[in-house]
């Protein structure tokens, strides 16, 4: 069966909710139990949440609602610049939970849109794993929560490729020979930081130069690749019709158990550590029922559903200890600390520079 719908965004599936119901009752906590300071607005029976497209289904909406009272309304979005846009157009205020990557977190907290998080009312913080207690995009925590992570490398036919990729130059030595049968992702800070990491440069350069580089490097390959996608490339990879692609460990891992001949490889010159996250923005109309969404989150028993059911890692060591050793040994979800060692998280990147990198990606991409 061709899940081509799944997406690494994509979130917990109907039986999870019915394991979430035993979880939340066995692990000591209740999800009413928290407060904050009284917040005057509308809708207090009510979490608003915007996330990616496919990261909640009905049942877990439902199932939060049994154990808090809280109504879910969730809206969805597809980049995390597209969910910025509509914050600044005036939408701040509309979301009480918020799912930005890593990088992302930073800016949305130079804006001034988030809320400092109160780790008082946060139940599992204490647990994450080291890389994630006091990370780059955003020091100690203070504005979010980590909730899933990954690298981002290619995925490729092995039956139908003579040569096996290892890094990021196979896309420009191997140009002819996969034209128009392989893509990139739609991300203009992955695919510039990939070509960057490629060109011996930090995936978060900040030096016009560099940037500048990347971008006629990539100009070199446009007329080869078949699109910029960050979800299409699914099916078309599992039939046959791509060769190799741009993605994330996570869509990776979901989708090879489809085709045998499918591999995964995190390039040898480095790749990106991504991290999604929970946020709370300053103008929230419900934090308590934030809190309470993260706290309903992070329990171990259901990020380690999460894991099995969807294939993308835990940043919860005790949601770790829950999995079976083959996930456990899965290196495609969990790398070994030689692949963690050679890449980097996605920092933030300040306005000029991110000018920059949108400049070169509009030209890239509109060509």
């Amino acid at each position: 069966m061709i899940r081509a719908v799944l997406t690494r965004r994509q979130f917990l599936q109907t039986t999870l909710a019915t394991a979430a119901a035993s979880t939340l009752s066995s692990c000591g906590w209740t999800l009413a139990e928290v407060k904050t300071t009284p917040n005057t607005r509308v809708d207090s029976d009510t979490l608003y949440i915007y996330t990616w497209t496919g990261y909640t289904d009905r049942d877990l909406l439902d199932r939060f609602t049994q154990e808090t009272g809280l109504k879910v309304v969730a809206d969805v979005f597809d980049s995390n610049e597209s969910m910025l846009a509509r914050l600044q157009a005036g939408g701040a205020g509309a979301y009480s939970i918020i799912y930005p990557s890593d990088y992302m977190v930073q800016k949305m907290a130079d804006l001034g849109f988030l809320r400092e998080l109160d780790h008082s009312l946060i139940v599992g913080l204490e647990d994450m794993f080291p890389m994630f207690q006091n990370p780059v995009y955003d020091p100690a925590n203070r504005y979010s929560v980590p909730i899933s992570w990954g690298t981002t490398g290619l995925i490729y036919n092995s039956r139908l490729l003579k040569d096996v990729p290892q890094d990021w130059e196979y896309l420009w030595e191997h140009q002819r020979e996969i034209s128009k049968r392989f893509t990139l992702l739609n991300d203009v800070r992955e695919v510039m930081g990939a070509t960057l990491r490629m060109l011996g440069y930090s995936y978060n350069s900040t030096d016009p130069q560099h940037i500048r580089q990347a971008y006629e490097k990539l100009a070199s390959l446009q007329p080869a690749i078949a699109s910029f996608t960050t979800d299409a490339w699914r099916p078309q990879i599992i039939v046959g019709d791509l060769l190799i692609a741009m993605c994330y460990s996570a869509d990776a891992a979901e989708i090879m158990p489809e085709n045998e001949d499918l591999r995964y490889i995190t390039p040898k010159s480095g790749s990106s550590l991504w991290t999604d996250t929970l946020v709370i923005p300053k103008s929230a109309p419900n934090p308590e029922g934030a809190y309470q969404w993260m706290n309903f989150m992070l329990q171990p028993e259901i990020a380690a559903q999460v894991v099995e059911r969807l294939s993308f890692a835990t940043p919860s060591q005790l949601a770790f200890r829950k999995l079976p050793k083959s996930l456990r040994d899965d290196p495609t979800l969990f790398p070994p600390e030689s692949v963690i060692e050679r890449s980097e998280s996605l920092a933030p990147i300040s306005a000029a520079v991110s000018e920059i990198y949108d400049r070169y990606w509009t030209k890239l991409t509109s060509a």
